[in-house]
């Protein structure tokens, strides 16, 4: 039907067609969206659960860490519909505001005239400090050649004092300074009979070995040569420590997945031992030629120096716990041979101490020390390429340039 009215002409619909149509649009509408599982934005739960990451995060790439730290892996990521756990962290810093530098804890405002030249200056100095202590001991002890036992254990245990105070400055500043925390207070302990056994456990297993030692007619005896390499070795150790963290960092940022971040830090990791262990045989060498030392016992210190270094880089990027396993696995294993001794002289007992026995005999003293750190130091390095090549272990560099070689 038409109508001449409103100048218009049509088709009327009739009442049918009409609430046919209203019956179909709503299908029609539900059919052109589609179907949603789960919340409509399942990113603001991690938005309210790492509020106080994504706030004060510099870049998207440390809350990518932080959320590796608490679980997040690219199939969690998968579930909050991102492909990996960088892409979750780039949206979770686009849509969380900063926080205000000011009211953050312990913020201050910057200092753009922060000495960093000379803040690295003395870092550099302090690597070296305890190489320079362990020399000047060396030079105390031997000018007094015939002094009584008393005084030349007074100038030796003066100068090991010195030498720690030399060392924990040392490793409290630059690339070797924790970041996260103190670890655990026995890796003190298990570094300190480490680095004992290396200079004095020689002697000591051959003085029980054969009986002794008859103290204090028998004076200990030190391994001059390791001790001092061990002490200069602080130096490259720090240059090492900064190149993989420099390394890692950069490695972090063009990676886009944890399957490729891990592919790349493992051969950094291998390097960076490598290469410390190059600078390490070099000083060693060195210090045998001016010096002398047992070929063994060279070897010894070389593998307890590659197990102080893995060490220090695991509790530095956050795994203090694992460097302390691996320096008592170490001190343990140690301190098992001249306690096999000790015990197989009790009435009674059968020759537990067979195989040292046989081992230092065939070998060497030297040779204890040399399978317990080999052995520690290989579990640390497994351990290490597996737990570095997370991005929890990687945080962005500091703000201040002061603050990154903060000594």
């Amino acid at each position: 039907m038409t109508t001449p009215e409103g100048g218009a002409t049509g088709a009327v619909e009739t009442p049918g067609e009409a609430r046919a149509d209203r019956a179909a649009s709503p299908r029609k509408d539900a059919a052109a969206r589609p179907s949603r599982r789960g919340p409509a934005d399942p990113v603001r739960m991690l938005m309210h659960r790492h509020q106080e990451l994504c706030a004060h995060a510099v870049d998207a790439l440390e809350i990518a860490a932080g959320l590796e730290a608490h679980g997040v892996t690219d199939r969690t990521a998968a579930r909050f519909r991102h492909r990996d756990v960088f892409s979750l962290a780039e949206e979770l810093y686009a849509r969380v505001p900063r926080a205000d530098p000011a009211t953050a804890p312990g913020a201050g405002p910057p200092d753009p005239t922060a000495p960093a030249r000379r803040s690295r200056t003395v870092c550099g100095a302090l690597h070296l400090l305890p190489g320079a202590v362990c020399v000047a001991a060396a030079a105390a002890l031997a000018s007094v050649p015939t002094a009584p036992p008393a005084v030349r254990t007074a100038v030796g245990a003066t100068g090991l004092v010195l030498l720690a105070l030399a060392v924990r400055l040392g490793v409290r500043s630059g690339p070797l300074r924790l970041r996260h925390g103190t670890g655990p207070r026995t890796a003190g302990l298990w570094v300190c009979w480490t680095a004992g056994y290396a200079v004095y456990g020689d002697w000591l297993l051959g003085q029980l070995l054969a009986g002794g030692p008859d103290l204090p007619p028998a004076a200990p005896r030190a391994a001059v040569a390791p001790a001092m390499a061990l002490a200069f070795a602080l130096a490259p150790a720090a240059g090492c420590a900064h190149w993989f963290t420099v390394r890692g960092r950069r490695v972090l940022a063009a990676s886009r997945g944890l399957g490729e971040l891990a592919a790349r830090v493992r051969p950094l990791l291998l390097a960076v031992t490598l290469l410390f262990l190059g600078a390490l045989v070099t000083l060693l060498l060195g210090a045998a030629a001016v010096l002398g030392g047992d070929p063994l016992a060279l070897g010894a210190a070389a593998a307890l120096g590659v197990l102080l270094f893995l060490a220090r880089l695991l509790a530095v990027h956050g795994f203090p716990e694992a460097a302390a396993a691996g320096l008592a696995s170490a001190a343990a294993l140690e301190a098992v041979a001249p306690a096999l001794v000790l015990i197989a002289r009790l009435p009674g007992m059968p020759p537990v101490d067979a195989p040292v026995a046989a081992l230092a005999t065939t070998v060497g003293p030297a040779a204890v020390p040399a399978v317990a750190c080999t052995a520690a130091a290989l579990g640390l390095l497994v351990h290490g390429l597996r737990a570095l090549t997370g991005a929890c272990a990687h945080w962005p560099a500091p703000s201040g340039p002061a603050e990154a070689h903060r000594p």
